[in-house]
């Protein structure tokens, strides 16, 4: 499986209008190679070199497996959105308080729907997936 942006190359630089000094904005997202027997996807979004440590942006679950991607700023209402780490469930995009940070975009493929509530926090989601993954 693989995740891709129209809008930035892999390693490249997130360009301004997704990030939080300008507007905000959820970056375009395709998915390709989703497994046939997956239901359902979740991604989490990752900012490993925050100063207190990896920074959660964007967590989105129950994201049906045939969906092929999120157009710019647009995100599926089916979609649950997890708490990032600003405390709210939505995208919150870059927002460096110093130098460069990597930005890690993950997408898992699952055989089922997360079973967590809106605004669950990414220690539970990481949980159950790693519950999901050692039940196989």
């Amino acid at each position: 499986m693989k995740i891709q942006s129209s809008a930035f190359e892999n390693g490249g630089m997130i360009p301004d209008r997704f990030s939080q000094f300008h507007e905000n904005r959820s970056p375009p997202l395709d998915f390709t190679g989703v497994p046939q027997d997956a239901l359902s996807l979740v991604l989490i979004m990752e900012d490993p070199d925050a100063p207190r440590g990896t920074y959660t942006h964007w967590i989105a679950f129950d994201i049906d497996a045939g969906t092929t991607g999120f157009s710019e700023n647009l995100i599926p209402k089916e979609v649950r959105l997890g708490r990032n780490d600003a405390g709210g469930a939505a995208y919150a995009g870059p927002r460096p308080p110093n130098g460069e940070h990597r930005y890690f975009f993950r997408a898992y493929a699952l055989d089922c729907r997360l079973p967590l509530p809106k605004r669950a926090e990414l220690q539970q989601a990481k949980q159950e997936l790693k519950r999901l993954f050692h039940k196989q």
